[in-house]
């Protein structure tokens, strides 16, 4: 872009403004950015559902895992279409043990109206941890289709069938 300055600011002295130094920095690579992205979901609902025996970096193949520790200016492989059935498998694994997680949750919100889940988790307003997965589902090239499935399927086996309509 182009800056256009008046002639009264060109012999200012003092330090590089921070519209320079912004514009001298290097750009970032989006993809690597959102592969970052997918890791932090992941481990947020890691930790949000203190979801047991899952390991992150084994959703990732080694492209995925080499790309983590990489600077975000630099191009990195990134996994590519063919993935390993057995890696699809956990990732699927692990979308569905986050869905039931959030059915459980939403079940016991439900039951114990003492205290809301916004009054719990007061940064969570509005989060739909189901749509989540269904959404990282499609980043992790998982069928989005099946986590939906099984998210209706536990909406009724905890009875909650008119959300399991909708």
């Amino acid at each position: 872009p182009v800056l256009d300055t008046e002639d009264a600011w060109v012999s200012v002295e003092g330090p590089v403004s921070i519209v320079e130094l912004a514009l001298e920095q290097k750009r970032i690579h989006y993809p690597l950015v959102e592969h970052q992205f997918v890791l932090c979901t992941i481990l947020y609902a890691i930790m949000r559902f203190s979801l047991k025996s899952v390991k992150p970096l084994s959703l990732f193949d080694s492209k995925g895992k080499n790309a983590f520790f990489k600077d975000l200016t630099s191009i990195q492989l990134l996994p590519s279409g063919d993935m390993d059935p057995n890696v699809l498998s956990i990732r699927q694994q692990f979308l569905v043990k986050v869905v039931s997680a959030a059915v459980q949750t939403l079940c016991s919100s439900e039951k114990s109206k003492e205290l809301s889940e916004e009054e719990l988790f007061p940064f969570e307003k509005g989060k739909n941890w189901p749509t989540l997965a269904a959404d990282l589902a499609q980043y992790l090239q998982i069928s989005d289709d099946a986590i939906r499935r099984h998210y209706v399927c536990e909406l009724y086996s905890y009875g909650m069938d008119h959300l399991g309509e909708e």
